[in-house]
């Protein structure tokens, strides 16, 4: 009689399984906008030191060449500055998200590469206005 009752019980029934993909579906609600919003807040973080290499491009090339303060610089005077192969070389001045790098390159100025428009309208959500500083023109509160 025992063995019976063993060999009868051998799946999950209906509920058992409904409730498993049920609590899977509640942590993949979770999961994924935080999946999400983690690789938006990487890409704001690349796009922010992008902005910092080709700043410091920017001031090492003045540097060795003995442009005046507000000379204008193209991205093809910058790019030996930057560390060969990476994607921010090889980008033609764009950014991750294939936005190009808004302002004019100068030397010594204030804001002489900014974050392009785009690029801020859509990682705004994560990172606001006061991310960005200093390239943005403005910034809000």
């Amino acid at each position: 009689m025992n063995q019976k009752l063993n060999m009868r019980r051998g799946g999950f029934t209906l509920v058992e399984i409904m409730i498993v993909v049920g609590i899977i579906s509640i942590v993949t609600s979770i999961a994924i906008p935080n999946v999400l919003r983690g690789r938006n807040r990487a890409q704001a973080t690349q796009i922010l030191q992008d902005l910092r290499i080709i700043d410091a491009a920017i001031d090492q090339y003045a540097i060795e060449t003995n442009k005046p303060p507000g000379a204008a610089v193209s991205w093809s005077d910058v790019t030996p500055y930057m560390k060969a192969g990476t994607r921010l070389a090889q980008s033609g001045g764009k950014d991750i998200l294939g936005h190009t790098f808004s302002g004019e390159y100068r030397v010594d100025s204030d804001f002489a590469v900014l974050v392009a428009p785009e690029t801020f309208a859509a990682l705004s959500v994560i990172a606001p206005a006061a991310f960005w500083s200093p390239y943005m023109p403005t910034v809000g509160p």
